[in-house]
């Protein structure tokens, strides 16, 4: 299992066996020279002398964010890394045009091999430029609802694409919820609590699935992104949906250590069944404030009185 992390600008970090390290903030890597990617001068091994395992780097070009992806392998197609960044770096799969060195796109169905990948390369990721996705994903991975109000993301929303400018009905409905959907995956993965609120509150459905079968609340489990979490599931979002690989968001936030979001998903489903609809109540309340300081709930107090 591919284990990858969000490079921050804090510093060093530790993060379930894999060190973090610096990144320029979003808005001052965007538009920077990708001369970054693959930089053919770096001392890195031969391929043929690369570790079985081993770890790469990857650069959403659009926003400047770097992703450390720890256990690659020489055989691992471009499709398997694709379907690990859907999830760790909160793109869908669809979206994803992956380049190494001369910038042309990687086929899904190559390996990391085939590509002359080393150890420690820099791949880019970048989102295809059809029918507005570029701006979209900007937009929600900054998490600035004004912008996201002007891209279509509503049916009554005046913006138009090439490609959409004389859709109507039904297709039209289909369009602009795709959209919001994506954002609502974008800004879930990356904590953004508010555009999350407005995206759901006009209508994203946390319910929809990214083509690999997420929703948005696998990719806020993911990240440990508790407050979105909590919205999601306040929406309606389920801990039992499987993707494709038949993991759940419960499953994800257990298997990357998010231990707080696992028991925070746990207890909001059992706050669900138990017939509590009010979320502050002063039960409630108290037991996610446990959650969040790092205790251990008791189940007692989900039991309403």
């Amino acid at each position: 299992m591919l284990s990858v992390c969000h490079l921050t600008t804090t510093g060093r970090a530790h993060s379930k066996g894999v060190f973090l390290e610096p990144a320029q903030p979003l808005s001052c890597a965007r538009g920077r020279s990708q001369r970054l990617v693959g930089d053919p001068k770096a001392t890195s091994p031969s391929p043929d002398l690369a570790p079985d395992v081993f770890v790469l780097r990857v650069r959403l070009e659009e926003t400047g964010e770097i992703f450390r992806v720890a256990n690659c392998r020489g055989d691992m197609t471009v499709r398997e890394l694709k379907e690990e960044l859907d999830l760790m770096v909160g793109i869908p799969f669809n979206l994803q045009r992956l380049q190494y060195l001369d910038e042309g796109v990687l086929m899904d169905d190559t390996t990391l091999k085939f590509h002359d990948v080393v150890p420690g390369g820099i791949i880019s990721l970048c989102i295809w430029r059809h029918d507005g996705w570029t701006e979209l994903v900007l937009a929600a991975a900054e998490g600035d609802p004004s912008k996201l109000s002007c891209l279509g993301l509503t049916e009554d929303s005046f913006y138009r694409t090439a490609n959409s400018e004389h859709f109507e009905g039904e297709k039209w409905k289909q369009w602009t919820s795709q959209r919001a959907f994506v954002a609502l995956y974008v800004a879930s993965h990356r904590g953004h609590s508010v555009a999350v609120q407005y995206l759901l509150e006009h209508g994203a459905s946390c319910l929809s699935r990214s083509p690999l079968g997420r929703t948005p609340l696998h990719v806020a489990a993911a990240m440990g992104r508790s407050d979105c979490i909590s919205l999601l599931l306040q929406h309606g979002a389920s801990i039992h949906d499987r993707d494709a690989k038949g993991e759940t968001p419960i499953s994800i936030a257990h298997r990357l250590n998010h231990t707080q979001s696992e028991r925070q998903m746990f207890l909001l489903h059992q706050i669900a069944k138990s017939g509590i609809r009010d979320l502050n109540d002063l039960v409630v309340k108290n037991a996610l404030q446990r959650i969040k300081s790092g205790f251990r709930s008791e189940m007692m107090m989900m039991t309403p009185h």
